[in-house]
């Protein structure tokens, strides 16, 4: 019970916004980890590099940030991570778009 009680009163804990935010930001990797799915050809290079520099810029406020937030850290360096595979695969599918694009330019 001290656990709890610790945790309840704790200055990240459940009565701030420190623990109420990483939790609702979840919604963006979770929803990310869903499209890898979709085809590549769907992905908004820009909008994804844009998410890439906002979880950037969020892991260091979470670090910088009295208290330290560090669910808050964990949930951007995952966003970081899916949005960085995505873009990977958003590249490579523009290459081979140019690439085929090319190839039927040639015959």
């Amino acid at each position: 019970m001290g656990i709890l009680r610790t945790f309840w009163n704790s200055p990240v804990g459940p009565k701030t916004t420190h623990f109420w935010g990483p939790v609702v930001n979840w919604g963006i990797p979770i929803a990310t980890v869903a499209d890898t799915k979709k085809p590549p050809e769907l992905i908004s290079g820009k909008m994804t590099a844009v998410m890439c520099v906002y979880s950037a810029l969020f892991m260091r406020f979470a670090w910088m940030v009295q208290p330290r937030n560090y669910h808050l850290l964990v949930c951007h360096a995952t966003n970081e991570t899916v949005q960085l595979y995505q873009l990977s695969r958003w590249a490579k599918a523009k290459g081979n778009l140019q690439q085929k694009n090319e190839e039927a330019g040639n015959i």
